[in-house]
């Protein structure tokens, strides 16, 4: 079975309105998971074999699902009434007891939101409502961990998913044209976030990168990684689950001999560890920067997005802002 590229969401203001399904946005990991010759595949939007940190998912797939099924959707884990990304993160990397203590202590959930492959049958150019109607027979029949996304065509509806659904975790809203068909790694539908956030590359810390004290941040400009702020202190627990996923500066690290100011209109220098520019960190910002687009104040950090890749993160000067999206 080909596992093609996810389809992806481009920010928007506001919800679209016209021919347009809304779903809800969920705070997980995107992953295609299907059923190919009895085995399970679970694929990172990266592209990551996901089915060593989520067995118990993979397990079910095999149990529930026919075979030729590829579904499109999100792996979330619920705990103390929100989602929790935090505990997504404590699978990966880890041994095979390791996840099973998690999956034991919080097990995981897949929402399925698109049907790609049915029987063998390659569903991509249908339009939405077909693959939607086909992936709702379909989820008829399935008992958790599956999920159905929840879909409305109301606007008025979606905006109160919005509202009322943020504090359990839910990013907000995805929004998709009816007649449209699965276009692999194309941003076609539109995405509005609940939480006012926005990422970052990792380039820099202060500390050492197995034990940040704070964060330095980038954005690409073309090529270039342009330095874009940094972070306020991290807290302990933060500081351990960060550097846990950091790595040295390899040769040629694009800030390799650059001096870091500690503070907007200071001369003070700061002592920094340069870090393999791979990770994304999603963070709280205001809107003050200076004349050359950066952040003015530190921003807040709140968690490394190891499911995204630095081309993910908003472009240098188009969007260092908070987005809502």
């Amino acid at each position: 079975m080909r596992v093609p590229e996810p389809m992806l969401a481009a920010p928007v203001e506001g919800l679209p309105r016209g021919d347009v399904a809304y779903e809800i946005k969920w705070d997980g990991y995107r992953c295609m998971l299907g059923v190919d010759e009895g085995a399970a595949v679970l694929r990172s939007r990266r592209g990551t074999d996901l089915a060593p940190a989520f067995a118990d998912l993979a397990e079910a797939a095999v149990r529930d699902l026919p075979a030729g099924v590829l579904l499109d959707g999100e792996i979330v884990i619920w705990h103390d009434g929100r989602l929790d990304f935090g505990r997504l993160q404590r699978r990966l990397g880890r041994g095979p007891a390791a996840v099973a203590r998690e999956i034991a202590a919080t097990p995981a959930h897949y929402v399925a939101f698109d049907l790609l492959h049915e029987g063998g049958e390659d569903l991509l150019a249908l339009p939405y409502r077909e693959r939607r109607r086909r992936l709702e027979a379909l989820c008829a029949g399935l008992a958790p961990p599956w999920t159905l996304c929840p879909m409305t065509h109301d606007r008025a509806d979606a905006e109160e998913w919005m509202r009322r659904l943020a504090p359990a975790g839910v990013e907000g809203i995805v929004a998709k044209r009816l007649g449209q068909r699965y276009e692999p790694g194309r941003r076609g539908w539109s995405k509005v976030r609940s939480r006012h956030t926005t990422e970052a590359v990792v380039g820099a810390v202060t500390g050492t990168w197995a034990r940040p004290g704070s964060l330095l941040l980038g954005r690409y400009d073309g090529e270039r990684l342009r330095y874009t702020g940094r972070t306020t202190p991290l807290a302990p627990v933060l500081a351990r689950e960060i550097g846990a996923l950091l790595a040295p500066a390899p040769a040629g690290h694009p800030w390799a001999g650059r001096r870091f100011s500690a503070g907007w209109g200071t001369d003070e220098l700061l002592d920094v560890t340069l870090v393999s520019p791979r990770q994304v960190l999603e963070v709280a910002a205001d809107v003050s920067l200076d004349a050359a687009g950066r952040w003015r104040h530190p921003v807040r950090a709140i968690r490394l997005r190891p499911d995204l890749s630095p081309g993910d993160a908003p472009a240098f000067g188009a969007g260092n802002r908070p987005a809502a999206g």
